[in-house]
């Protein structure tokens, strides 16, 4: 083989040796490099999926939204852990534990909930404190309001007790002084009673130095006075011995010598003038009219007894009927039948009287002794009120004695007096001595009232007479009568 081609034929050889093993290169770098791409691949899934968990691809890209300013030398998850944990020691005083964000997050939200379960007990009025979702600040909002509330309620409260702290130190100030005044006038007091205690013990002093020379001294006066008493009281029946004969002497000569001659005047005769007339007579109705009106002082209520008219007022003052009046006019006034007799009917020209009413006088009267107005066979104990009360109404004047001015003296039934009480009976009934004289005082009373109405002429009348008279007997036992 010639050498030129020989020489071709090894840098062929040559060539082709360098180019496979160049391809052999290539393909083992191939080979390498797929099998490292297919790793970075595998890598970059894995740190995708990764990523994935913490983060999804658009809050990759807003990372800086969510998470904030990012700080020097701390990635974002750190950056957000610190994040956190301002916020949880905003909550919870102190640092937060190294731990999870889960945990953290746990911890405190349970111990927001027991705080706020707490203030729910210390303040009812929260009511949304049982809610689990309950935020922190709607609870501060509530407790600022309630705490201003109670702000309010004491600044009311401190004003009150302001005002109440005034009150009472006025009220205190007051009392000091009255206190300060009693405490003066105790001492006042106190000067009077020591002054009073001296002057005692020097009386006392001069008492027992000179009792017995006082003693004998009031028995001589004791003695006199008993002297002078029982020659007063001989004195005294003496003249009323002579008393008693002058008055049978003056009543003998009265009545056999002067009232056959010129009889005594008739002590009744003004009980037996008639007020008035009936004018006219309604027997349906039971209503008639008298010739009496406002101009005479007549009033409705105002009763009358009906005498015939032919006939004088009978003694004891029984009439045939009695009216009442219930109209009054100017002249004359319509009255209803209380009481008549049906054979002794009311007729026109009957005349009517009251004791006690008068159209141009007024009438005097003592009423005294015991009365049973409403015939229940037992005395009132308020007869006599009655009475004077009835006269009052009426246009009467009443007096408590007897005079000359006198016109009428009603006198009831003599008092009870009931027996001394005994020794004994005053010690079981202490007020049993005082009755008995209080009746015996009346009794005694009675009987003045009833000699001077006799002495004087003065007319006396009965319970029933009185009642008679005023045509008031037939009401006089009906209940509210008086």
């Amino acid at each position: 083989m010639a050498i030129g081609k020989k020489r071709a034929t090894d840098s062929t050889l040559y060539a082709l040796i360098a180019f496979v093993a160049l391809f052999i290169v290539a393909t083992s770098a191939a080979v390498i490099f797929y099998l490292k791409f297919e790793e970075q691949r595998n890598l970059a899934d894995t740190a995708q999926t990764n990523l994935g968990r913490f983060a999804t691809p658009s809050e990759v890209q807003r990372i800086g939204a969510l998470v904030g300013s990012e700080r020097p030398g701390k990635s974002r998850i750190a950056t957000m852990i610190d994040y956190l944990d301002r916020a949880i020691k905003l909550i919870v005083p102190g640092l937060p534990a190294d731990t999870s964000a889960e945990v953290k997050v746990n911890e405190t939200v349970t111990k927001v909930r027991q705080a706020v379960a707490g203030a729910a007990k210390q303040h009812p009025e929260l009511k949304a404190a049982d809610d689990p979702n309950i935020a922190l600040l709607a609870m501060t909002d509530k407790l600022s309001t309630s705490l201003q509330n109670s702000k309010n309620t004491a600044t009311a409260t401190k004003e009150q007790l302001g005002t109440l702290q005034n009150r009472f130190d006025d009220a205190m100030k007051a009392s000091l002084d009255k206190e300060k005044i009693l405490l003066d006038e105790k001492d006042k007091y106190q000067q009077q009673l020591e002054k009073v205690q001296s002057d005692y013990d020097e009386l006392r002093a001069l008492l027992e130095k000179k009792t017995e020379d006082q003693v004998k001294d009031l028995y001589s006066k004791l003695e006199q006075e008993r002297t002078n008493h029982d020659e007063t009281n001989k004195q005294l029946l003496r003249t009323q011995a002579e008393l008693r004969t002058a008055e049978e002497r003056i009543q003998r000569i009265l009545t056999e010598k002067v009232w056959p001659i010129q009889p005594p005047p008739d002590a009744m005769v003004k009980a037996f003038e008639p007020d008035g007339k009936i004018i006219l007579v309604d027997d349906q109705t039971r209503i008639v009219h008298i010739n009496l009106g406002s101009e005479d002082r007549v009033y409705r209520g105002l009763t009358f007894s009906v005498y015939d008219k032919n006939q004088p007022i009978p003694r004891d003052g029984k009439g045939k009927a009695e009216i009442e009046v219930f109209d009054v006019r100017e002249n004359i006034s319509a009255a209803r039948i209380i009481r008549s007799e049906p054979k002794n009917p009311i007729v026109v020209d009957d005349v009517v009287a009251n004791l006690i009413w008068d159209s141009e006088e007024t009438n005097t009267f003592v009423i005294i002794g015991d009365f049973d107005l409403n015939g229940d066979g037992t005395n009132d104990p308020d007869a006599i009120e009655k009475l004077q009360g009835l006269v009052s109404k009426w246009g009467g004047r009443v007096a408590k004695s007897v005079s000359v001015n006198m016109d009428f003296v009603v006198l009831g039934t003599p008092p009870d007096v009931p027996p001394k009480p005994t020794l004994e009976e005053t010690e079981i009934y202490p007020n049993a001595m005082e009755r008995y004289e209080q009746a015996v005082e009346h009794l005694a009373n009675y009987k003045l009232v009833e000699s001077q109405a006799q002495a004087l002429s003065i007319p006396i009348l009965n319970a029933d007479r009185f009642l008679y008279f005023i045509g008031y007997k037939t009401q006089a036992g009906k209940p509210g009568a008086f």
